[in-house]
């Protein structure tokens, strides 16, 4: 199993994205859309990132959809300010991780995938 400081990268990758967010709320020059698009991407491609490196592809997957989408609907569906929209961001992705986080493995390089048992 291959870690990050003995951390996991998909919680590696989750947290970056939610600090982005931080970051985003200390109105660093940036307007509404541009703090909207900054927030959903980073959640879409670090998400996309940590999908790939854990196992099942699916859970981590939809807790980056969950995130974008939320940022998103927050930076676009509504006249929100940009601090608004990182700290639904942030909110999202900290519940979600707690939630699914025993529920994802890390892969491990060269492993051959094993069939999940009893489900």
């Amino acid at each position: 199993m291959k870690t990050i400081f003995g951390r996991e990268p998909a919680l590696w990758l989750n947290s970056l994205a939610a600090v982005l967010g931080l970051v985003v709320t200390f109105n660093v020059g940036l307007t509404e859309a541009q703090a909207g698009w900054l927030v959903a991407g980073a959640s879409a491609i670090l998400g996309a990132i940590a999908a790939a490196l854990t196992r099942p592809i699916a859970v981590q997957a939809f807790t980056a959809l969950v995130a974008t989408v939320a940022s998103a609907v927050g930076a676009f569906g509504f006249e929100v300010a940009p601090t608004t929209t990182a700290a639904i961001n942030g909110v999202v992705l900290a519940v979600l991780m707690f939630i699914t986080r025993g529920q994802v493995t890390p892969v491990v390089p060269g492993a051959e995938p094993r069939p999940v048992s009893g489900v």
